[in-house]
C-alpha cells in the first residue's frame, strides 16, 4: 500500500528524537549525542524529514537486491549438484569440491545458507557436546602414533565391506600410511608398520587398543620354553614391537584414543566421497584413491609439532626387513632334517658347516609374500622342498573300481536266497546242527 513506510527499531527511536527536535523540547547537539551520530548528520537527517517525512529515515536501498548478491541460476546450479553428483558430501566438502573441481569460488556460510535453504542439511550427525578436557600433543613428530582399524561399508555397495588399517601422529595429525583389507587382521597391520619404518623411520610408541592381534588374553599360560626364558607370551604384532623397541601402550577405552576414533569419523565422510566420485568397486581400486587422498588429506589438516626435531628412529645399516617383519614361529627338525609347517615339508640340506640339524630347535619366517625360510641361530638355513610322505601318497591315490562292478545292476549283488534253497531247508539245518 502506498503511504506506508516500515522502519526499523533504530531508525523508530530516530524519529522519536527528531519530535522532539521540531518540537523544541531538546537541541541539535543533544539530539546527535542520544542518537551517536555528528552535529552535521543530525541537522542532514532533520532537513530531510522536514522535506520528506518518515521516509527519509529509512533506507536507501531497503527493498533493493544487492549488488553482490548471488544469482538464481547460481543457486539453481549448487543445488542441482548438491542433490546429483555430490550427494552425501557435507557442507565443507562441497565448498571444497565447488572450487576445484566445477570453478566455483564459494564461502562455506554461502553455500550452507544454499543448501539450506534448498531444504538440504548435512548427512554428518552430530552429538550433543559434552565436557572434556583435552590432552597436550606429544612434542614431536613420531613419539606417539595411534594405531587402529575401521570396519564400514567404504565402497556403499559397489563391493564388499572392507576395514581401513591405520596410523595417525599424535604431535602433527598426519596419517603417515593405510590400507584397506578385507578385515582387520594381524598382516594389515605387518604392512602398516613396515611402510611407516621404511619411509618415516621406527616411531617412539605405539598406542592400540585391546585386540587378540596386540595383546593376549590374560588367562593365557606361557609356555614352557618361554618359562624356562623367563618371557612372557607375546603376539606375533607385540613380538615385531619387541624387536623394533617400540613401546606397546593399550588404550583402556575408545575414547582415550580420540583422535584416531575422529580421524575415522573424517574418513567415513570424505574418504567415502572421493571413493563414490572414483567410481571404486574394488580393494584394489580403493586402495589406489587412499593413497592419492592421504597426501591432500595431510596437507590440509596437519598441523606443526611443538618441536620440529623428528623423534623417528632410523633402522640400523644391517637392517633386513624380510626378517623382521614376518611371523616367526618355532619348530623342531625331525630325524630326516625335515621342517613340518602347516601342510609344507622343508628339507635342509648342509649349511653353515654343519652336516645335520637333527632334533634342533629352529625358527621359520612365514614373510608377508607367503614364502617361507628357515633360520638356526639368527643364520638362515638352505632348505628344499622334501619329498613328500607315505601318508600322504597314499592319501592322494584314488580307488578304481572296476568296470564290471560300475556297469552291474545292484540286484546282482543284493539277491536274496529263495525260499526252496537248501539253506532254508528245515532238515538242512536240522543235519547242521
Amino acid at each position: 500500500m502506498e503511504g506506508i513506510v516500515t522502519l526499523s527499531k533504530k531508525e523508530q527511536n530516530r524519529l522519536l528524537v527528531l519530535n522532539q527536535v521540531g518540537a523544541g523540547r531538546i537541541s541539535g547537539q543533544q539530539a546527535a549525542e542520544v542518537m551517536g551520530i555528528s552535529l552535521r548528520h543530525t541537522r542532514r537527517l532533520m532537513a530531510a524529514y522536514r522535506k520528506e517525512g518518515a521516509a527519509a529515515l529509512a533506507h536507501g536501498n531497503r527493498g533493493r537486491k544487492p549488488k553482490h548478491a548471488l544469482s538464481s541460476e547460481l543457486k539453481n546450479q549448487v543445488l542441482e549438484l548438491a542433490k546429483l553428483k555430490y550427494d552425501g558430501c557435507n557442507h565443507q566438502q562441497f565448498t571444497e569440491f565447488l572450487e576445484e573441481r566445477e570453478g566455483i569460488s564459494l564461502s562455506r556460510s554461502s553455500v550452507r545458507r544454499i543448501l539450506l535453504g534448498g531444504g538440504i542439511r548435512s548427512p554428518r550427525k552430530r552429538r550433543p557436546p559434552k565436557h572434556r578436557r583435552r590432552r597436550q600433543r606429544y612434542p614431536q613428530e613420531g613419539m606417539l602414533l595411534q594405531i587402529d582399524g575401521s570396519p564400514h561399508d567404504w565402497l556403499e555397495g559397489r563391493g564388499p565391506w572392507l576395514s581401513l588399517v591405520g596410523a595417525i601422529d599424535d604431535a602433527t595429525g598426519k596419517v603417515p600410511y593405510a590400507l584397506f583389507r578385507e578385515q582387520e587382521d594381524a598382516q594389515g597391520y605387518f604392512l602398516l608398520l613396515q611402510h611407516i619404518v621404511q619411509n618415516e623411520g621406527i616411531p617412539a610408541a605405539l598406542y592400540h587398543d585391546r585386540h587378540s592381534i596386540f595383546e593376549l588374553p590374560p588367562d593365557k599360560l606361557p609356555s614352557i620354553e618361554e618359562q624356562l626364558e623367563g618371557k612372557r607370551p607375546l603376539t606375533q604384532f607385540g613380538r615385531l614391537m619387541e624387536e623394533l623397541g617400540i613401546t606397546s601402550i593399550p588404550a583402556l577405552s575408545p575414547q582415550a584414543k580420540g583422535r584416531i576414533e575422529r580421524l575415522w569419523g573424517t574418513f567415513q565422510d570424505r574418504l567415502v566421497s572421493e571413493l563414490r566420485l572414483a567410481k571404486a568397486s574394488t580393494i584394489e581400486e580403493a586402495n589406489r584413491v587412499l593413497w592419492d587422498f592421504l597426501p591432500r588429506y595431510s596437507q590440509k589438516f596437519a598441523v606443526l609439532a611443538a618441536e620440529p626435531c623428528s623423534a623417528y628412529r632410523p633402522v640400523g645399516e644391517r637392517f633386513v626387513a624380510d626378517e623382521v617383519f614376518c611371523f616367526k614361529h618355532q619348530r623342531t627338525v625331525g630325524a630326516d632334517n625335515v621342517v613340518r609347517f602347516e601342510g609344507h615339508r622343508l628339507q635342509i640340506v648342509p649349511t653353515n658347516g654343519r652336516a645335520s640339524y637333527a632334533r634342533c630347535r629352529v625358527e621359520v619366517h612365514e614373510r608377508l609374500d607367503g614364502s617361507l625360510a628357515v633360520y638356526y641361530q639368527g643364520k638362515r638355513l638352505t632348505t628344499i622342498s622334501a619329498p613328500p610322505e607315505p601318508a600322504v601318497l597314499r592319501a592322494q591315490v584314488k580307488v578304481v573300481e572296476p568296470v564290471a562292478a560300475r556297469t552291474a545292476s545292484p540286484a546282482v549283488f543284493n539277491r536274496r536266497p529263495a525260499p526252496n534253497h537248501p539253506w532254508r531247508l528245515w532238515v538242512y539245518r536240522t543235519n547242521r546242527e
